[in-house]
């Protein structure tokens, strides 16, 4: 089922730490993804589906496609704010879109397909409750 309103997203904000800038002393880009990780995990949470609920119900999301756009550095001391929505929800798979922002300013995006899969990594079907919610 695809959703046709753009959701609303769900916000978490995370502070850049010293340890994780590269050479530059800008937050390193494999950092942004695991901020997006971070964010999704909040935002599964958020909806009742934490990953520990999910793993009791034999199930996992798993990413199959990530594709991030690096607009701004960020860096040590900098709060960033992911918003995190997910736009598609299908059979055995979804699509999840975010952003990062600092000070309001866009500085990562982020487009993800996920996949379903039971706690073997077969895939799956969305079990129905866990649709719902992330179509709330």
């Amino acid at each position: 089922m695809t959703n046709t309103a753009p959701p609303d997203p769900h916000r978490t904000e995370i502070k850049v730490r010293f340890y994780e800038l590269d050479p530059y002393d800008h937050l390193n880009h494999t950092i942004y993804v695991a901020y997006f990780e971070t964010a999704r995990i909040e935002f599964l949470e958020s909806v009742g589906f934490g990953l520990g609920r999910l793993n009791e119900m034999g199930f996992r999301i798993v990413v199959s496609q990530i594709e991030v756009d690096f607009m701004a550095p960020v860096i040590h001391g900098d709060r960033v704010v992911v918003e995190t929505a997910v736009v598609e929800n299908r059979r055995a798979s979804s699509r999840w879109h975010q952003r990062m922002y600092r000070d309001g300013e866009m500085v990562a995006e982020l487009r993800l397909r996920a996949a379903i899969t039971d706690v073997a990594g077969k895939p799956a079907r969305f079990p129905e409750e866990l649709r719902i919610a992330l179509e709330s």
